[in-house]
């Protein structure tokens, strides 16, 4: 997969292509029929496929809502190569790019540059200023411009509409193992692990303590499994703000069941399993020790199983 980061970087393309476009953030099940149908056309039609995405994401440009994204660029970049399209584009956006028609766009970006043979989008896929096209646009101007267009319909769980919105409160919430159920795989974050406080070190249970450019971390207590370069290890996460040691800031950590080597400045991914509870504030370390205990045990009972 060729990877180009604006597309004034993009070469002159030497024949036509088959695009998707969306913003695809959390790449969930929805996101990957897309993709799944533009590597079918592509190779029915033997053209190069095109993945179109942006970034920013247009709702934190436009300052619409405070938008937490699903994940961070390098996440999304990764899931998409999983389905080897030939060129993934990255397209800027930015307050200029936002003023451009739903019609200049398809007339200057996706057939000049993009030279699109077919389009395949999401059935609410809206573009251009103040969202202004749609699908119907496309397809009134398909024959125009000699391109097919493709709708793919939405993927539903037990009657409910798979989307980046639904899987972002889903996170909130600390429902992993619904949002599971909508991605595809399990919720991940990644980050690198620093030197915290070692409260966890002076309980008896030493954690690694992560900072992490995810924007969504689900709160709580978690089973979940530590990713270290190809190791994946079974462990206990906790997100929150530590309450019985009067912390304010979001904290996040990782106590790897029966592991004790030194992870500091190692880069993990962390993937959320199962919510076991909500943090709790208890009246003593002591008595936070024996929780700790507990939630030990339920772990190494849930990995045996």
């Amino acid at each position: 997969m060729q990877i180009v980061r604006g597309i004034h970087n993009l070469p002159p393309l030497s024949q036509r292509t088959v695009i998707a476009i969306g913003n695809f953030d959390g790449l969930h099940l929805g996101h990957q029929k897309i993709l799944r149908l533009l590597i079918h056309k592509a190779q029915q039609s033997n053209l190069p496929s095109l993945v179109l995405t942006f970034y920013p994401h247009p709702a934190k440009v436009l300052k619409k809502r405070d938008l937490k994204m699903i994940q961070t660029l390098q996440q999304r970049i990764q899931e998409i190569q999983k389905f080897n399209p030939r060129i993934l584009l990255i397209m800027n956006f930015d307050k200029n790019f936002s003023h451009l028609s739903s019609q200049d766009f398809i007339q200057k970006t996706i057939v000049r540059t993009l030279q699109a043979q077919e389009i395949i989008v999401g059935q609410d896929f809206h573009f251009g200023r103040y969202r202004e096209g749609n699908i119907q646009l496309l397809r009134s101007l398909s024959s125009q411009y000699q391109m097919s267009v493709h709708a793919v319909s939405s993927v539903r769980k037990n009657g409910t509409v798979i989307s980046s919105s639904a899987i972002r409160d889903l996170l909130r919430e600390g429902r992993v193992e619904k949002a599971h159920r909508f991605l595809g795989r399990p919720y991940e974050i990644n980050g690198k692990v620093f030197k915290g406080k070692a409260r966890g070190k002076i309980l008896g249970f030493p954690t690694a303590n992560i900072r992490t450019d995810n924007e969504i971390i689900p709160p709580g207590v978690y089973l979940s499994k530590v990713k270290i370069n190809s190791d994946e290890l079974p462990a206990l996460t906790n997100v929150g703000v530590c309450p019985t040691f009067s912390q304010n800031e979001i904290n996040v950590e990782s106590y790897i069941l029966d592991f004790n080597k030194s992870l500091y400045g190692k880069s993990i991914n962390v993937r959320f399993l199962k919510k076991m509870r909500d943090e709790i504030k208890f009246n003593s370390p002591a008595e936070l020790s024996s929780q700790i205990q507990k939630d030990i045990k339920t772990a190494k009972s849930f990995f045996q199983t």
